[in-house]
């Protein structure tokens, strides 16, 4: 339990972005567990809302996707597109909590911030961050809120991070 009170929580994490100088507008909502169930508070928003899965390969690299909540993700064709040994699956929920601080149901983009050792690969829909969308949403290391950044502000969190934007098509 001491690892998970390292990590950022929604508090910290929008300090975090106040100190990078990244615009932010945050959508409150009850808890969410599915893509499906948040539609009905964040669809009136503009731009592009996320659906985000915490993956593995046979040889326990980790990876998290951020792709459009309407695509169709096919593991196997995505673990083939950026080398995935041995193809994809969804990892455990403890590596997740370990990992990237976030359970279940509140997976994110945003969670790279807590990945200090860099152990996951950050894969985008290359749609997020090619400005076909002003904003792209996350939730903000929870799932009672979401949260929105520019495509641009996305890129430059994630490389304060110390990850790379692994962009993939579909």
């Amino acid at each position: 339990m001491a690892e998970e009170s390292q990590h950022m929580n929604q508090e910290s994490l929008n300090k975090y972005l106040e100190e990078l100088h990244i615009e932010t507008v945050t959508v409150e909502h009850p808890e969410v567990f599915t893509v499906e169930t948040m539609m009905q508070y964040v669809s009136h928003l503009s731009g592009a809302v996320t659906k985000n899965l915490f993956l593995k390969d046979k040889k326990k690299n980790l990876y998290l996707l951020a792709a459009r909540h309407d695509r169709e993700v096919k593991l196997a064709e995505l673990g083939k597109q950026v080398g995935a040994s041995g193809g994809l699956r969804l990892a455990d929920e403890s590596i997740l909590l370990e990992k990237l601080g976030v359970k279940q149901g509140c997976v994110t983009g945003f969670a790279l911030v807590n990945d200090k050792e860099r152990n996951v690969k950050f894969l985008v829909d290359s749609q997020l961050v090619d400005d076909t969308y002003e904003m792209i949403y996350f939730h903000p290391l929870n799932n009672a809120a979401t949260t929105g950044i520019s495509p641009a502000n996305l890129v430059k969190f994630v490389q304060a991070t110390g990850h790379d934007a692994i962009q993939v098509k579909f």
